[in-house]
């Protein structure tokens, strides 16, 4: 089924996260931040920071990763090949949720356009100009 958020959608391994931290770009909205790189595998993968700093209620923090997940698992298709370490900033565990799913609409729109960006200038050869 296309809209399941299965295990190889995730980020697990430790290994992966640090990978992750050593070769990536970000991009932000007010409450979010990502950092993400291209990658050869096939779908998206997504990890989760939602630190102690965010809220110290685990209710607050579980319910800001259900946004996420649930926000990632319905725009995974139009995210190939990336990788995504999406971090919750303080200021989110004061925001409702359709606050925080429209801030992450606008996450996923940014990374989709970074990433096209990122795959046209490895498709340019060295030396030429990208048409504007």
């Amino acid at each position: 089924m296309a809209l399941r958020h299965p295990r190889t959608a995730r980020l697990l391994r430790p290994a992966d996260f640090a990978a992750l931290r050593e070769r990536s770009q970000r991009v932000s909205t007010r409450q979010f931040t990502a950092q993400y790189r291209l990658t050869s595998t096939g779908g998206a993968r997504l990890g989760m920071a939602v630190s102690r700093k965010v809220s110290k209620n685990a209710v607050e923090r579980n319910r800001i990763r259900r946004q996420i997940r649930e926000s990632f698992r319905l725009q995974r298709a139009r995210l190939t090949h990336l990788d995504v370490l999406v971090i919750a900033r303080v200021s989110a565990a004061q925001q409702p949720n359709p606050v925080l799913r429209s801030e992450l609409d606008t996450l996923w729109q940014r990374l989709i356009d970074a990433a096209a960006a990122a795959t046209l200038n490895e498709t340019q050869p060295p030396g030429t100009m990208r048409a504007s």
